[in-house]
């Protein structure tokens, strides 16, 4: 191994269904410098520690708070020096040494931080959270750091490919946080693809993110998670609006039950599809107290747990009840919808994503509306918009899509309502909703797709509904997403259950920014 972007042992040399990944050189005299911090967030006053390692005796280290325009906040020379990367970093963590360490001065203002290293030769790029110290904002956004964990596969390895299990080509079930981040997690190239694309009938379908990604030489990732996908947009559309957010981790949620307290209302952005037990804990607690919380993201579905000390996330996914060593109790690390979990995902955001999930890419609803389907134009979201029944929300910009959530539904009298048995802890409104599903649908060869196909139909009947046949696959394979008020306790969800909704937002497409600002700043009610 001597390069930055390698691949895997089987490879396939396809940008789509290959293996490829970014990893440190073994070469120590090729210019490299990688890093880590030592935690995800941290509090001002806490001491940030980076762990690196480099070809170089220095290295030039720039600490930004993310934004508009970054904002630096500190740049210096770190002494570093050469040290192996294990194997199995993926998975155990690089254990680089630490190069730097700074006390968290308080008037650091809650954000996302960049964390950059520069030698000759090469650049890479890291970040942290800052939580604030005490409130400053009414709107706390919780940015989704499990998928951001599940996603990243620097080192070769993560909850979807990796160099683990008896042929060294399975996914990993453990990844750790002590490790670089993917390019394409921190920042994006400014010609990056999104992913939502609707390839011509009849032809084999495409994925331009991933073409783009090998072809750069980039995490395959980029585009499904991270702070640079879906959170930093929606943060840069509030700065730029004047609304005013504090910065806080689902890791944070996990570890501590009073997060929330202090706020009224909360927001979840993006890709948010794995979550601990105690996350959902104290995020229901937070509802029932009267919290409200805005959700513009899908894909709400994979039950995980986090080690003591917060750097290593579980999750064996489809190999939960053979291999985890709690896939015979609640805990078991797979669909929160699995019978066995007993924990329905609708009971905490009224939506779930095993009702989704796909749409506007592969032959997946790629060729939908691209938008939310409005049933209900009177609903409180929709003041301003201008819009009215059967128009569709959001179409131009294409926020409907790549992972949506939804819920079994019966159409009365031309509106939608929740059917009966969903596991619902409270009473929900659809606002609009459109058509998603788990089955890439093909008329032969010519046109059918290796990377979705029929697997995710398949294991949503295996995982939901007990089997797979043929009344079970077509059971799972129509699916929708929804635009939901969703009420439990004294608060309420209101949920926006598309990945892509800050589409709307880069595109400054009105009704979908009024929408926001409405579910943001407004009375819900």
């Amino acid at each position: 191994m001597q390069g930055f972007f390698v691949t895997g042992p089987h490879d396939d040399g396809d940008p789509v269904t290959g293996h490829y990944y970014e990893m440190a050189s073994d070469d120590p005299t090729r210019p490299q410098v990688w890093g880590y911090t030592g935690a995800l967030s941290y509090a001002p006053g806490q001491t940030l520690r980076l762990h690196a390692m480099s070809s170089a005796p220095k290295a030039r280290l720039t600490i930004a708070r993310d934004g508009i325009a970054p904002r630096k906040v500190l740049e210096t020379m770190v002494s570093t020096r050469f040290a192996a990367t294990p194997a199995d970093c993926s998975v155990k963590g690089c254990d680089w040494p630490v190069v730097f360490e700074t006390v968290l001065p308080p008037d650091w203002p809650s954000g996302v931080y960049s964390v950059t290293l520069r030698v000759p030769g090469h650049v890479s790029r890291g970040m942290f959270v800052l939580k604030p110290a005490k409130p400053t904002a009414r709107l706390a956004l919780i940015l989704a750091t499990g998928t951001w964990c599940a996603y990243n596969d620097w080192g070769g390895s993560n909850h979807y490919q990796g160099l683990t299990g008896p042929t060294g080509g399975d996914f990993a079930p453990e990844v750790s946080l002590l490790r670089p981040w993917a390019t394409g997690f921190v920042s994006w190239p400014k010609d990056a693809p999104r992913i939502p694309h609707a390839s011509p009938l009849l032809t084999r379908p495409r994925y331009p993110h991933m073409e783009y990604a090998r072809a750069k030489g980039i995490s395959k990732k980029y585009a499904s998670s991270g702070w640079a996908a879906f959170e930093r947009p929606f943060a840069l559309w509030c700065e730029d609006l004047g609304i005013a957010l504090d910065y806080v981790t689902q890791h944070d949620l996990h570890a501590d039950p009073h997060l929330l307290d202090a706020y009224p209302r909360a927001v979840i952005v993006g890709h948010d599809e794995y979550w601990t037990w105690e996350m959902r804990d104290h995020l229901d607690a937070w509802l029932d107290r009267g919290g409200e919380l805005a959700r513009f993201g899908g894909n709400f579905f994979w039950q995980t747990r986090l080690s003591a000390d917060l750097t290593t996330q579980t999750c064996y996914k489809t190999r939960a009840e053979a291999e985890d060593p709690l896939g015979a109790t609640d805990r078991l690390t797979s669909y929160w919808d699995h019978p066995r979990a007993r924990r329905p995902a609708v009971a905490t955001m009224g939506l779930t994503g095993s009702m989704g999930v796909y749409a506007g890419w592969s032959r997946c609803a790629a060729h939908g509306a691209g938008g939310f389907t409005l049933y209900r134009p009177e609903h409180w979201s929709l003041r301003e918009t201008g819009l009215g029944y059967g128009d569709v929300l959001g179409a131009a910009s294409k926020i409907f899509g790549y992972e949506v959530d939804g819920i079994d539904y019966e159409i009365r009298k031309g509106l939608p309502y929740p059917a009966e048995g969903t596991g619902l802890a409270g009473e929900l409104t659809i606002v609009g909703l459109s058509l998603a599903t788990t089955l890439a649908h093909h008329t032969g060869r010519h046109d059918m797709d290796y990377f979705i196909g029929t697997l995710d139909a398949e294991e949503v009947a295996q995982n939901v509904y007990g089997s797979v046949t043929p009344e079970t696959v077509a059971l799972a394979s129509r699916g929708n997403g929804c635009m939901a008020e969703y009420r439990r306790g004294t608060g309420a969800v209101f949920n926006a259950a598309s990945c892509e909704w800050v589409a709307g937002l880069i595109a400054r497409d009105r009704p979908v920014e009024a929408v926001t600002r409405n579910v943001l700043l407004g009375h819900w009610g």
